[in-house]
């Protein structure tokens, strides 16, 4: 990746009416979680505190980003049953919202017909794609990230993340 190429905050920084992300995996492996990940699995509780050195990075980015106007969304493509990742990532969910994001999840069987792109990604007002690359077992592969501002490609990632919100349920009404 070229050294020039921006990153994820400097995207959301200039960010001006809409960052949303789709979220197509059933299992992420990212080294930032892994020890909250394994103390849910042992006890079944998770680190819900925003205010928690996990979340409050992520929940002050947020309210930051809001608070200037732009709607920040999370859609989440997930199989079910659901894996315990997922059951995870739902219980930490009331995090994001608090933080000020909208989110929703829809079961694979229901995006049979949609034509999503190949990786995670988020898009930035529309015309910015950010797209995550993972290794097979969920944590992040060299370079880690692609950045594409093709008109196509962000038509594509934009449709695709639409269509699926569209389908989604909202956190509140989705039980895993």
């Amino acid at each position: 990746m070229p050294q020039s190429e921006r990153g994820f905050d400097e995207l959301l920084a200039a960010t001006r009416h809409s960052a949303v992300h789709l979220e197509m995996r059933d299992v992420y492996g990212v080294g930032d979680e892994a020890d909250d990940f394994e103390r849910w699995r042992r006890t079944g509780r998770r680190d819900a505190d925003p205010t928690s050195g996990y979340w409050a990075p992520w929940v002050g980015l947020i309210r930051e980003t809001v608070a200037r106007g732009v709607i920040v969304r999370r859609a989440r493509v997930v199989s079910e049953p659901v894996t315990d990742y997922i059951r995870f990532e739902h219980a930490g969910t009331p995090v994001n919202l608090h933080a000020g994001e909208q989110v929703r999840w829809l079961p694979r069987r229901l995006a049979s017909d949609l034509a999503l792109p190949g990786n995670d990604c988020w898009v930035f007002d529309g015309s910015t794609v950010l797209f995550n690359h993972f290794s097979g077992d969920g944590n992040w592969s060299a370079p880690g990230w692609e950045v594409r501002t093709e008109p196509a490609v962000a038509r594509l990632a934009s449709a695709a993340f639409e269509a699926v919100w569209e389908r989604g349920t909202p956190h509140e009404r989705y039980a895993v």
